[in-house]
């Protein structure tokens, strides 16, 4: 195969990647591939009963971008009502379709476009008291594992929780991409954790929110570096965006 028809069915499958009806048809395939490998793995997570008890009240879960795969048949089976925020490209598309198939809402948005429209509906789907957020502090476009400040505004206009959550899996896939985004194998060991709820005052300032910031990264960087060192020696990459991989 030369060079230009390659590049040329690149584009073609990135253009019809855009089409609503191929991206349902992608997003009910990796819906099977995920709960296949959900039920052919060993589950060990823990703190599950902070997630069962925010399920459907006022929360905001976080997760690092590269560690979600494994984390959608954990909300669907334990009957989480929210809302997810996802990219408004077509990559962020499709992906809230297959989210939709796991039982979460989209809110469209990010840190890198419509992030005001982001926030008023999140704090309106929060204050409804019966919806959780869940969203990546490092998305859409990273820099990987650095905490962005979206969800402390969350937490602070809300009062609503921040609950940080990763996994790990035995048999990783890591890919080469900015994220590292972690694909499991079927028949692994899912090992996941459900940090505890951290609380923002609404009195606090803004100034004092990268201590807080801070706190929180180092408190997910910990969570990845942790489950990952039970079945593998990759080691948690920060600062990674997809312009600075390419490079």
């Amino acid at each position: 195969m030369t060079k230009a028809l390659k590049k040329n069915l690149k584009h073609f499958f990135r253009f019809i990647y855009g089409w609503g009806v191929i991206q349902w048809l992608l997003a009910v395939v990796y819906y099977v591939l995920i709960w296949f490998v959900y039920f052919t793995s060993k589950k060990d997570i823990k703190g599950l009963e902070i997630l069962r008890k925010y399920a459907r009240k006022p929360a905001i879960f976080v997760f690092w971008h590269g560690r979600t795969m494994m984390l959608s048949p954990v909300i669907a089976l334990n009957r989480v009502r929210g809302y997810a925020i996802a990219d408004s490209k077509k990559d962020g598309r499709a992906i809230a379709k297959m989210e939709k198939l796991f039982g979460l809402r989209t809110i469209y948005g990010s840190s890198a476009g419509g992030g005001v429209n982001v926030l008023k509906r999140g704090i309106s789907a929060l204050n409804k008291g019966k919806y959780c957020l869940a969203l990546s502090p490092d998305g859409p476009r990273g820099p990987s594992m650095r905490f962005h400040d979206g969800a402390l505004y969350f937490a602070k206009m809300t009062g609503a929780p921040i609950i940080p959550v990763c996994y790990s899996s035995s048999r990783p896939w890591f890919q080469n991409r900015w994220d590292r985004y972690l694909l499991t194998k079927p028949f692994s060991i899912i090992a996941g954790t459900v940090g505890k709820p951290i609380f923002i005052d609404r009195k606090t300032k803004t100034e004092d929110f990268e201590k807080i910031r801070k706190n929180l990264e180092n408190i997910m960087v910990k969570q990845a570096y942790d489950l990952d060192k039970r079945f593998t020696d990759f080691r948690v990459e920060q600062d990674l965006t997809p312009e600075k991989f390419k490079q």
